[in-house]
């Protein structure tokens, strides 16, 4: 029988995690310095940052959010003001993304579905990454969604939201305002509705 080692579960649960989030892709410069590739827009030093030890799968759902009750307003593409306090009553997702992201471009159509077919969801997604907003416009006319979309700061992120340290990360904000669920790493429908129906009965169940 070969031995287990028990310390190799935490290195499972990085790999896991570094193969589900998106990280910054990047290729070596004449110096010996990794550099951003050239059709790739620079992101910020937190998104590419080594995943702590710790981490859990990149399919969990991660603990410990910023605020419990997040707000956010913020202007999207279209030149409109995107205000999470006013979705109070419906089920919000939250989805932080690339458009270098390869995860990330995957998972929109998904999310573009969820936000057509589901009256008590809807998704925003805050782009974590500098780029121009005619670029923006150009991807978006490739990848067409039907949430609104908008350019995050990238020195100065949604303080009520922990800043990025993989994409796409997506949290579920529930109908009262908090933070239900949070995900590192790809989200489908079928996560995010077992999320929600996990977070109703909680709330159906009375405690003891």
């Amino acid at each position: 029988m070969i031995p287990r080692h028990p310390k190799s579960a935490p290195a499972l649960a990085v790999a896991v995690l570094l193969l589900g989030a998106c990280q910054q892709p990047q290729t070596p410069a004449a110096d010996g310095k990794p550099a951003a590739t050239s059709d790739a827009k620079p992101a910020p030093a937190p998104v590419a940052d080594a995943t702590p030890a710790d981490a859990k799968p990149a399919d969990a759902p991660l603990a410990d959010a910023a605020t419990d009750t997040p707000e956010l307003r913020i202007a999207t593409i279209d030149g409109k003001t995107y205000d999470l306090g006013e979705r109070r009553g419906r089920w919000v997702v939250v989805n932080f993304w690339a458009t270098w992201c390869a995860p990330c471009i995957k998972e929109m159509p998904e999310l573009s579905a969820l936000d057509t077919m589901r009256d008590h969801i809807e998704v925003v997604g805050l782009a974590y990454e500098d780029i121009e907003l005619a670029d923006m416009q150009a991807f978006l006319k490739k990848h067409p969604v039907s949430y609104p979309i908008a350019i995050v700061d990238v020195a100065d992120p949604p303080k009520a939201f922990d800043t990025p340290r993989g994409l796409p990360m997506t949290y579920l904000i529930g109908p009262d305002g908090k933070v239900a669920e949070k995900f590192l790493g790809p989200v489908d429908a079928k996560k995010i509705e077992a999320a929600i129906a996990k977070a109703s009965a909680q709330v159906a169940v009375p405690k003891a």
